[in-house]
């Protein structure tokens, strides 16, 4: 009897935290960013039945190219910490249905310094759950493709001349000479 009493509760206090769990909205696995560049982190909520209170998201990121058999799971590390802050998701009016989530968009900054090649985004969930208030952490991951972008890449160097006259403005790319 006892052991049906443990595995009611475990399952009960599983159930609980897999209905807290959030989800990585965007980007997308697998998107491709440049290094130095602002990307918006969408963390979405899924309905729950059990109560919860929001404490933290934290946002890493770690570039892959340093490990032999690729990133290890954030879990174990997050890397160059890109956010670390409150989570407060809301509803928001775009798209309506009924299969909306609240969310929060972060924008953060991959790092200028970091090599080309493939990255994790990992993120930390920390929240309060159930009447009792217990402390439910997961990680989870994306992978990202970072590129290298050299200043002058790009748009090619233009001159711009604007005729206050005429009102007339002229673009000119100089010539390879």
């Amino acid at each position: 009897m006892k052991f049906f009493s443990s595995l009611a509760l475990s399952t009960i206090f599983i159930a609980g935290a897999f209905a807290q769990s959030v989800d990585i909205g965007a980007p997308a696995d697998g998107t491709t960013v440049s290094a130095g560049s602002n990307i918006t982190v969408e963390i979405d909520k899924p309905p729950t039945l059990t109560g919860s209170t929001e404490v933290a998201i934290i946002i890493g990121f770690l570039s892959c190219s340093g490990f032999a058999s690729g990133c290890p799971p954030p879990s174990e590390i997050l890397g160059t910490i890109l956010y670390n802050g409150p989570y407060d998701p809301e509803f928001h009016s775009t798209g309506g249905g009924v299969n909306d989530r609240p969310y929060q968009n972060f924008t953060v900054t991959i790092p200028s310094s970091v090599s080309p090649g493939p990255a994790q985004l990992g993120v930390a969930h920390v929240a309060l759950v159930g009447a009792g208030q217990y402390p439910f952490l997961e990680t989870l991951n994306i992978t990202l493709n970072v590129v290298s972008v050299k200043r002058g890449e790009g748009i090619p160097p233009f001159d711009i001349s604007w005729a206050p006259e005429s009102g007339d403005t002229t673009i000119s790319f100089p010539s390879d000479t």
